[in-house]
């Protein structure tokens, strides 16, 4: 069974940068469109951004405006979010999953925490 593992989130100030990264130990994401989405506290989860199986299309959430960018390895059978110019508002557990997402392919997500 495909697993997905999100790494790389961390407590950060306003203007920061981090880079997530997605794997699937013991399966394969070469073959699907891949996406980010984004969960805080009660609220529902909210897309982030998307990849096709190519890499060369990218697909960005408004809120984003110029400041993430969604990569692809398919050698490392991974896919990146890299996050910069950071605000608190983009505090909350990040989640990847197959674009559309399935409700098996939810991980446990890493905490992204942005505050001074």
């Amino acid at each position: 069974q495909v697993q997905l593992v999100e790494s790389g989130g961390g407590k950060v100030q306003p203007g920061g940068s981090l880079k997530l990264t997605c794997t699937s130990p013991g399966g394969t994401l070469t073959a699907n469109p891949m996406a980010w989405f984004r969960q805080e506290g009660g609220q529902a989860r909210e897309f982030v951004a998307s990849i096709s199986v190519s890499g060369a299309k990218t697909s960005y959430a408004s809120f984003v405006k110029g400041r993430f960018t969604i990569s692809r390895d398919k050698a490392k059978n991974a896919v990146y979010l890299e996050m910069n110019s950071l605000e608190p508002g983009d505090t909350g557990v990040y989640y990847c999953n197959v674009n559309p997402p399935t409700t098996r392919y939810w991980g446990q997500g890493t905490q992204v925490s942005v505050s001074s």
